[in-house]
């Protein structure tokens, strides 16, 4: 069959990619993927306090907000698809995850409310984004409210987690050169990923900061 020259470009050549790192990724069973959603986690706190500290003063600091809520995806996307693995293992009976025992019941009773929050803050800050401040209507106060909801959770889930963080992101640190354990290049791969990913939405979206910049001029008289 033909192949179009053009498909080199399509995001689903990621597909046969994907397989091989994702491989790497699992390769460290339980362990890689406590490890993997250690660091991830640490790379969240950095991010989030930066971001509590744009919002602290929004119109001097707008155009960081945008380029860090945005960077913030490509880490959250890989924390929900790391913790999301965890689940759908040991749901689906895996053996070395069901040893490991269930997801805490906090967890599981909080997943549907962090994935709903997270899909409310990202969805409505992107929107909110193109919209521009003229049209922003209530989709400015969706965006603060899910925020909210989402920072308490999340600040509970770290909380709850910061010794596996500390302890996870040390452990992987010795164990990711050559002679590392079986998924450390991948988790390397997939964290720096998640970063570069996050990194090239926000440059390519740079232009569209626009129009907030402006709306929030630097000076201080309103």
């Amino acid at each position: 069959m033909a192949t179009a020259p053009d498909t080199a470009t399509e995001p689903r050549v990621d597909g046969k990619a994907r397989g091989g790192w994702l491989r790497s990724l699992t390769a460290g069973g339980s362990e890689g993927n406590e490890q993997l959603t250690a660091i991830t986690g640490l790379i969240l706190i950095v991010l989030l306090v930066v971001i509590a500290a744009t919002i602290l003063r929004i119109r001097q600091l707008i155009s960081v907000h945008l380029f860090v809520g945005l960077l913030l995806l490509g880490p959250v996307a890989l924390k929900m698809a790391s913790t999301g693995y965890r689940f759908v293992r040991y749901y689906t009976r895996d053996p070395v995850y069901r040893r490991k025992g269930p997801p805490e019941l906090a967890l599981r009773l909080m997943a549907p409310v962090v994935v709903l929050t997270t899909v409310a803050v990202f969805v409505s800050g992107i929107v909110l984004l193109f919209v521009g401040p003229a049209n922003r209507g209530s989709l400015v106060l969706i965006h603060k409210v899910s925020f909210v909801v989402w920072a308490v959770f999340v600040g509970i889930h770290i909380l709850g987690h910061a010794r596996d963080y500390f302890g996870g992101a040390l452990h992987a640190a010795p164990r990711t050169p050559a002679g590392g354990s079986a998924g450390g290049a991948g988790r390397v791969i997939s964290i720096a990923g998640a970063i570069v990913a996050g990194l090239v939405l926000a440059i390519v979206l740079i232009p569209e900061f626009g129009v907030w910049t402006s709306h929030f001029p630097h000076h201080h008289h309103h």
